[in-house]
């Protein structure tokens, strides 16, 4: 509850005004340097944030109006054939596309206006209250009407793409009853479906934010009432994404303690491991036994003497093939046990940085919680924002938000870089590699932040993973031993994507995994699992 406020007469009023009035022309005749700096930088961060999104809007207008998506659609319109409701999904993708890249090219300006103006504002704002600055609380309003403006365009925008995302995927699982397929869409569509939901309260929180902004430029007597609002509105978010950053760190360690339990499979293989080389060494005395038998045919000296040396040197071959194979087989299982132990500790890593980036996050979005109450206080009780505490408060989640923000597009352009500029280091296997790019296309490429890797470490370890579990009908997985397969399995069942999830029997299950037309399917779930919690 805040406290009411209470009207002041016409003459308080008014003398406000005018010595409001005086305050402004004596800063602008006292040429003071320090006032001038801090409206010069609000000024330059609204003008800024106005031209990113102009900017923003013209690319995504300069992509609607690409050639060859024109040539797109005069094709499908001379294509009589084709039918309403296809017509109508490829409208929708192409408008959940267009809208996906709009929200992408306004991202590294809404990171611009949450981790640097949004703070700057709060400090500006403290020190206006502080020192009675009238032309300072005006400047810092427009700025952050402008700050919050961004906000709520971009978050718009990503709410109906994460809508429309949400809605396809649930027609997909839908369509797929069973498989990876009905896996991977039913969890997309979980996902997406929450991000609708909680971006659609962010819109709210950010047109509250606005309001209260414009309430301070326009002067209104209910500011107060609106800056308490926006408060409430912001800690509220803060605390909703708090709790999600939470609940996905829990994902992350359940899946996390899974894998951990599967063992090292040095150790769990090393029974298996023993069996093969007791094999291999058992063919190998077959087959010098087989040698020691052929000699002394060859030094007998009877009728039957070359009969049995035939006799002998098919059976020296056999032994020697016998002893071939198990040594084969023996270095096949070796091999699959560095594989295993690869992807084992890189799924462990992945759920690890998953856990941190989501603490760092979900931190960060509490203190903002944190100091969206402090400003409600404030509001309520002592005056707008004047409040030192909740100024740091916002600036200390800011900071924590834009450093995973930063992290993540750090990360983010490094593979693009390696995908193009290496493309030899993750390519699957019997594939030839597509030529390497030149630093500076790779590092151009590496700019595309809307653009996903397709071709990188966590997609390969998705191919090693599938080739360890996979039945003796995919190719490469043949000489797999059935414990290296039962071991690779369970891995699958840890990053949950076990019979249950797939809505299958074990032994249905089993199946897709040796079915070739569904190897595609199975490496794109194994990717999605690997990347979530």
């Amino acid at each position: 509850m805040s406290t009411p406020i209470h009207r002041t007469s016409t003459r308080q009023s008014a003398a406000v005004l005018t010595s409001a009035q005086q305050r402004r022309e004596g800063s602008r005749t006292g040429s003071t340097s320090a006032r001038s700096t801090e409206h010069a930088l609000l000024a330059m961060q609204s003008r800024a944030g106005n031209r990113a999104t102009t900017a923003a809007v013209q690319r995504a207008r300069d992509t609607a109006r690409d050639p060859a998506r024109d040539t797109e659609r005069d094709r499908a319109a001379e294509n009589g054939g084709a039918s309403a409701g296809a017509k109508k999904k490829n409208y929708r993708d192409r408008i959940a596309a267009l809208l996906d890249r709009f929200k992408k090219n306004l991202e590294p300006i809404d990171t611009f206006i949450k981790g640097f103006q949004t703070p700057t504002n709060a400090a500006f704002t403290q020190q206006a209250a502080v020192s009675a600055n009238e032309g300072l609380k005006h400047s810092t309003a427009a700025s952050g009407t402008s700050a919050a403006s961004g906000n709520l365009l971009t978050e718009a925008a990503g709410t109906v793409v994460s809508g429309m995302d949400a809605y396809k995927n649930m027609k997909d699982a839908k369509k797929h009853e069973t498989g990876a397929n009905h896996h991977t869409a039913k969890k997309k569509a979980k996902t997406k479906g929450a991000d609708a939901v909680v971006g659609a309260a962010n819109s709210g929180s950010y047109s509250a934010a606005i309001a209260k902004e414009v309430t301070k430029v326009q002067k209104a007597a209910d500011a107060a009432v609106a800056s308490e609002a926006s408060g409430i509105a912001s800690a509220s978010i803060g605390a909703i994404k708090g709790m999600r950053s939470a609940f996905r760190v829990g994902g992350a360690a359940g899946k996390y303690r899974q894998i951990k339990k599967l063992g090292d499979p040095h150790v769990v293989q090393a029974g298996s491991l023993a069996r093969l080389n007791e094999s291999r060494e058992q063919a190998g005395w077959a087959a010098a036994e087989a040698y020691v038998a052929l000699d002394a045919y060859w030094a007998h000296d009877g009728p039957e003497r070359l009969e049995l040396v035939s006799e002998a040197i098919d059976a020296a071959w056999d032994a020697m093939g016998e002893a071939r194979d198990a040594a084969e087989t023996l270095q096949h299982a070796e091999r699959d046990v560095e594989k295993l132990s690869t992807v084992q500790g890189y799924a462990k890593k992945k759920q690890l940085t998953k856990m941190g980036k989501e603490t760092v996050s979900g931190g960060g979005e509490s203190t903002k919680a944190a100091a969206g109450i402090v400003t409600a206080v404030a509001a309520g009780t002592v005056g707008l924002a004047s409040n030192p505490v909740g100024w740091g408060l916002a600036g200390a989640g800011a900071g924590l938000v834009l450093g995973v923000t930063m992290y993540k597009a750090l990360r983010a352009a490094t593979k693009r870089y390696e995908e193009v500029h290496h493309p030899e280091r993750w390519a699957p296997k019997g594939e030839t590699p597509a030529e390497a790019a030149s630093r500076k296309e790779s590092l151009q490429h590496a700019l595309k932040f809307w653009k996903k890797v397709s071709k990188g470490e966590r997609q390969a370890m998705a191919r090693e993973i599938y080739a360890l579990a996979a039945g003796p009908d995919i190719s490469g997985s043949g000489s797999t031993t059935a414990e290296m397969r039962e071991s690779a399995r369970s891995l699958l069942i840890a990053l949950k994507s076990g019979p249950a999830k797939h809505k299958l029997e074990p032994e249905a299950w089993v199946e897709t995994l040796n079915d070739p037309a569904k190897t595609g399917d199975w490496i794109q779930e194994i990717a999605e699992q690997l990347a979530s919690g």
